[in-house]
């Protein structure tokens, strides 16, 4: 895409690095959160780190995105998509007692994560970044509207703000860039 870019990969499925290697210049096949110090210090210098629907499977993504700031450039960014666990279908799963896990989707049985917007926020703020934009990926989901007056109860009886719990329960997932401060 860019010629004079370079993109690593670091990928803990020997699938997935094998298809990885089609798109990248380097893949790094092994568990990102346990890289050996040699082959973390190879990932740097870089200027942008990007979390597609990956910081949810992390054992803890606090101390990967705390490492990535001690040594991303001053000017880098990261860039991620997260699901949102606020989103109206995992509530209505959970006020009817069916959080089955899956095999894909916001309840997907590998995530050890869970994330809603203020969360998100918060993982990146005390973690050394500063979120510059924050984008909701709302779809078009006609049965979100019968669950919507109950999740409006369940906010004002939760003493929150309905309009913020109703806006916040729309997304099925944020993507977002953020800065080191």
């Amino acid at each position: 895409m860019f010629p004079k870019t370079h993109y690593v990969g670091v990928e803990i499925d020997a699938d997935n690095a094998k298809t990885a290697r089609q798109f990248c210049d380097r893949v790094i096949c092994g568990d990102v959160e346990s890289l050996p110090t040699e082959e973390w210090k190879s990932l740097f210098p870089s200027d942008c780190w990007v979390f597609g629907d990956s910081l949810e499977h992390l054992r803890d993504p606090w101390a990967l995105l705390r490492a990535v700031r001690q040594t991303i450039d001053a000017a880098g960014q990261v860039l991620a998509c997260i699901p949102n666990a606020q989103h109206w279908s995992v509530q209505a799963r959970l006020a009817s007692g069916a959080f089955y896990y899956e095999d894909q989707g916001l309840l997907d049985r590998t995530h050890l994560r869970w994330f809603t917007r203020s969360t998100i926020i918060d993982l990146f703020e005390s973690t050394g970044f500063r979120i510059q934009n924050i984008f909701p990926r709302i779809f078009d989901e006609p049965k979100k509207d019968r669950f919507l007056t109950g999740i409006a109860s369940l906010a004002t009886a939760a003493g929150v703000d309905q309009d913020l719990a109703l806006r916040d329960c729309l997304p099925l997932q944020y993507v977002l860039r953020a800065a080191p401060v």
